[in-house]
């Protein structure tokens, strides 16, 4: 079931990528509500995913702290990793960009997470290889939580994700058109 979801939301993904450069802008806008929450763990964008970046570029004009993620073995959480723009990225698994493992660990107040479709439940369909649902749930098990925002085209929007007892659960949701959940729309 969610293999199948995978494909249709992938092509839903690409045809909503064509006007990508003015939904990343769109993002950026919402840099100053954001910036509170920090320091902000992103990520580098692959393939057609929304470009956080400029988000990035504008929380770090706001002197939030930033950090990407960095995949230490499989089947384990993320490490967050200091970074700002213009900093050395290295290969990382699965096509992504992450800083070098020498940079500093971040503890994330917000966590900007990709993904293949959402629904309004704040349920988001990702990859597969459930590196984003462990790592939440670790930090949510902390004495200081951390918030979780998807980012994503509206078009990726579906009626139901598929989803199981290990799937996490999202904060909100940012789009070109807005926050959705955690102080947005319903």
């Amino acid at each position: 079931m969610k293999a199948e979801a995978r494909v249709k939301a992938r092509a839903a993904r690409r045809a909503a990528a064509i006007d990508a450069r003015s939904a990343a802008a769109a993002l950026a806008a919402a840099a100053k509500s954001l910036s509170s929450w920090g320091p902000v763990a992103g990520y580098w964008p692959i393939g057609d995913e929304i470009d956080c970046r400029p988000l990035l570029a504008a929380l770090a004009g706001l002197g939030c702290p930033l950090a990407l993620p960095a995949v230490v073995a499989p089947d384990q959480p993320l490490a967050f990793r200091a970074w700002a723009p213009g900093g050395t990225l290295v290969a990382g698994a699965h096509g992504t960009r992450e800083p070098p493992a020498d940079a500093s660990l971040v503890r994330p107040g917000l966590v900007l997470v990709p993904l293949l479709a959402f629904d309004r439940d704040l349920y988001r369909l990702g990859y597969g290889g459930g590196y984003y649902d462990r790592t939440l749930d670790r930090l949510r098990r902390g004495p200081q939580g951390v918030r979780a925002i998807g980012l994503a085209y509206a078009a990726q929007e579906v009626a139901a994700v598929p989803r199981d007892g290990f799937d996490a659960r999202l904060d909100g949701m940012l789009t070109e058109r807005g926050l959705i959940g955690e102080k947005g729309e319903g």
